[in-house]
């Protein structure tokens, strides 16, 4: 084994100008970053639960998660260089608490997920909040407002927005574009000794369009420094087949499984397969739908990088794609596919297998497909679609490949719905971009109940509102799934539950409730709104979204002793109503 090691290094040595992610080398970088400009923005050091650029649910990890010291909010936040905060945003969900300091190299750095500002922005944030009568505020900000240090404490870690523990996700934005780019390129610095470990190989059989026709997982093993399949070869189906590769980066003190670098992969010592992540735009990162294996992201929870490019991905992270990364063998042919994944650090790790197509093999590459469908929609076009009861409207570019939309109608479920079921095709298919989609009501609704029904994304259990719009007889609403939709009124109210408030709240610092609904929504609708007000005045009520929960802190200056009238309304994505009114003491 340690003969044909050898044997097969010797060709990549002339090699490594193309290919730099061998041991002991340097990982491969298009830019020229700064490495002794910025310091780190914690004191402790950098124990990373989240790598740039690692796979997450519809979008690339734009920056570094550093873990507290503590493991609890409160750990100090600082400038990582000289510079003014251009931007504070206060966001329910997102990165929360976050600011971003604009400094005089060209870059910005964006710190999320804060518990606190500083308090000399806290208060302006406050006064922010009250002026626009909105807990959410997003301001851009001139460079005499705050100017900050390097090495300024400018807040403290938290666990605010969508995050799920005490950490910090800290960026590294080129100012110009705001396309965010890896610290780690930036000489911080982050112990990792540790090479990515590769879990499992997918292979999918192609037709001449890339169109999967069937798909399989094989097991790896490790011998020595090196994965291996059994046998070491790879029967293939097809006579074009696409690879795609669980893999993970590790980090030395953590154990998290994080996002790897760069994935180079080799057919016969050619590179035919390249990608790094070192920087995107905000704009692309939902391609990462196209990038990995989404079947089995939203059915298993699985990450597979896919190791060969879909039509309609425009990715920006491709260094190389020969033959768009697709293995095209011949009748007794064979090739020797490698594959290297490296980390920012320059650890990386090695798969070797030789793939041969089956015999007779090829007659399976026929596009053929096993399940029946209406409708072929091509990526690269605008489609529409008009039925009785359905108008479908996607303009080119919200597929990444040709559609085979199998579209079938289903009597409605309940009382609760106002039209039929249609289904389009199911979820396990990716798309990039909003699309129209309107209904048809089977029953006549009463005008005064119109404003409750909504368009309603029903998969199994779940119920999303994705609202709605009347045109020409039809509910219209844009959505971003597939699956099954119909037509549901809601007139449940939402739910206002005391958490801490009562008559007598001296002594109290704060008060809090917990508001709820019994319809979720799309990304797109806005779930809840609420509103407080203490003797007619509005008040600042803090929302957590992950717990439903909102809460006013006693400042000693909004709310002074004595009695008060408070009243909360709450309102869903419908306009239901609720209402909470009750006099206390301070």
């Amino acid at each position: 084994m340690k003969r044909k090691f050898l044997v097969f290094l010797l060709p990549l040595i002339g090699l490594a100008f193309a290919f730099t992610n061998l041991p002991g080398l340097k990982p491969t970088v298009r830019g020229n970053y700064p490495s002794n400009y910025f310091q780190a923005p914690v004191a402790q050091a950098l124990l990373l639960s989240g790598t740039f650029g690692e796979l997450r649910p519809n979008h690339f990890h734009a920056g570094i998660d550093i873990k507290s010291a503590r493991g609890i909010i409160g750990d100090a936040v600082f400038s990582a260089a000289d510079g003014f905060i251009s931007r504070i945003k206060v966001d329910k969900s997102g990165y929360g608490n976050s600011l971003y300091i604009s400094h005089p190299n060209g870059y910005t750095t964006v710190y999320a997920h804060l518990d606190k500002f500083k308090q000399e922005i806290e208060q302006w944030v406050k006064n922010q909040q009250y002026v626009q009568e909105s807990f959410e505020i997003d301001v851009d900000l001139t460079h005499e407002k705050f100017p900050v240090s390097q090495g300024e404490e400018i807040g403290k870690m938290g666990n605010t927005g969508s995050s799920n523990g005490a950490h910090l996700h800290f960026e590294v934005r080129e100012t110009s574009t705001q396309n965010p780019i890896n610290p780690l390129l930036f000489g911080f610095r982050v112990v990792d000794n540790i090479a990515p470990k590769m879990h499992s190989l997918k292979v999918y059989a192609l037709n001449e369009k890339r169109e999967e026709l069937g798909a399989r997982a094989v097991s790896l093993y490790k011998s020595g420094n090196t994965y291996r399949v059994k046998g070491d070869t790879v029967l293939l189906d097809a006579g074009q087949t696409g690879f795609g590769l669980k893999v993970y980066d590790h980090l030395d003190r953590v154990s998290n499984w994080n996002g790897i670098y760069e994935l180079v992969v080799y057919q016969d010592d050619s590179v035919i397969y390249d990608f790094t992540l070192e920087s995107f735009a905000f704009d692309e990162t939902r391609y990462i739908n196209a990038h990995c294996d989404y079947e089995e992201r939203v059915t298993k929870n699985s990450y597979f990088n896919r190791c060969y490019s879909l039509p309609g991905n425009q990715l920006s992270i491709y260094r190389r794609k020969a033959n768009n990364g697709v293995i095209d063998l011949q009748d007794g042919q064979a090739s020797k596919i490698t594959m290297v994944a490296a980390d920012v650090a320059g650890n990386s790790t090695t798969l070797e297998f030789y793939a041969k197509l089956k015999p007779n093999a090829a007659v399976l590459a026929q596009p053929i497909f096993n399940q029946k469908y209406n409708y072929v929609l091509p990526f690269n076009e605008g489609n529409m679609i008009r039925t009785e009861g359905l108008y479908l409207h996607m303009p080119s570019g919200t597929l990444y490949e040709d559609l085979y939309l199998k579209y079938d109608v289903q009597p409605e479920r309940s009382s609760n719905y106002y039209s039929k079921v249609h289904r389009l095709n199911n979820n396990r298919t990716p798309v990039h971009d909003y699309f129209d989609i309107g209904l048809r009501p089977t029953q006549s609704i009463p005008a005064e109940l119109k404003p409750k029904v909504f368009v309603a994304y029903c998969e199994g259990s779940r119920i999303l509102n994705c609202g709605g719009r009347w045109e020409d007889g039809l509910l219209r609403a844009k959505v971003r799934d597939l699956g099954a939709y119909a037509i549901l009124m809601d007139i449940t109210p939402p739910t206002i539950r005391q958490v801490v408030f009562g008559q007598n709240m001296k002594g109290y610092k704060q008060f809090s409730f917990k508001i709820s609904d019994n319809v979720a929504s799309s990304p797109n609708v806005e779930p809840l709104t609420y509103e407080a007000r203490v003797d007619g005045k509005w008040v600042l009520m803090e929302y957590d979204k992950k717990n439903g929960t909102i809460t006013h802190y006693f400042d000693g200056e909004t709310i002074t002793p004595g009695e008060h009238e408070f009243s909360l309304v709450v309102r869903d994505a419908v306009g239901n109503e609720s209402a909470f009114e009750r006099k206390f003491f301070r």
